[in-house]
């Protein structure tokens, strides 16, 4: 099978380990990732501030992008989410279908496509799991708690397989941090405020780092935690499952 990495452009700009993490834990699983090196924003940043109408040529060019594969695999439960329910071509309506079918979360592809039973990979922290909003309630990769039913969490199924890793309940699990891609800029005094009760959360637990498949809401939460003088890390999950030490 031809598997393609989709990066989004925060993760390229800011936390390229990320990128570096995701790719060798997918080789060392035996895929053989593929690169598209002219792949660009997926333009979720435009159709989230209400200009949509403008994404027509990054639509086209991801389209261009990605055409070929089986499988198209990102570290962005946000990013996945908009290309899943927002790629859209006039000309090639049927291709831009096919390709949202075949575009997964990383953890996603892991337990559905890839169906792991077992990592060959070392944390010793105690982790605290951010669930993502997009990937919770747009992905289901997690239940929310509203919902009666079966408990279920693809990340932490793969961050029980960590050696040494201890996964650390918390009193509000699914809650929002606050990030909401342009909603920290339109309403930074409550993005603050929900990320500083998200993070209060972790803080009172023990939690050592913090993770989950959504670096843009890590990144909010790295900010405040900086702010605040803590001690507490952030680190993707696919920094964390291809950890070995």
């Amino acid at each position: 099978m031809r598997v393609a990495l989709f990066i989004p452009c925060y993760i390229d700009q800011f936390y390229p380990q990320v990128a570096i993490a995701t790719l060798q834990l997918l080789e060392k699983l035996g895929v053989s990732v593929e690169f598209p090196i002219n792949q660009t924003c997926c333009g979720q940043p435009m159709a989230n501030a209400g200009f949509e109408v403008m994404t027509k040529d990054v639509n086209e060019l991801f389209i261009d992008n990605f055409n070929e594969f089986d499988f198209i695999v990102s570290p962005s439960g946000s990013c996945v989410l908009h290309v899943k329910h927002h790629l859209k071509s006039v000309s090639r309506h049927e291709q831009a279908k096919i390709i949202q079918n075949r575009t997964y979360e990383l953890t996603e592809f892991l337990t559905d496509i890839l169906k792991i039973t077992a990592l060959n990979s070392r944390f010793p922290y105690a982790v605290g799991l951010h669930q993502s909003c997009h990937g919770q309630r747009g992905l289901m990769l997690s239940q929310m708690s509203e919902i009666v039913g079966p408990a279920f969490s693809k990340a932490e199924v793969l961050l029980n397989m960590v050696e040494d890793l201890r996964l650390i309940s918390l009193d509000r699990k699914d809650e929002c941090c606050g990030f909401g891609g342009t909603f920290c800029v339109t309403e930074e005094a409550v993005s603050v405020k929900m990320g500083k009760d998200r993070v209060k959360d972790h803080l009172a637990h023990g939690v050592e780092v913090i993770t989950g498949s959504d670096m843009s809401c890590l990144m909010h939460m790295e900010g405040i935690l900086r702010r605040q003088g803590s001690h507490v890390k952030v680190a993707h999950i696919a920094e964390i499952l291809n950890a070995t030490s």
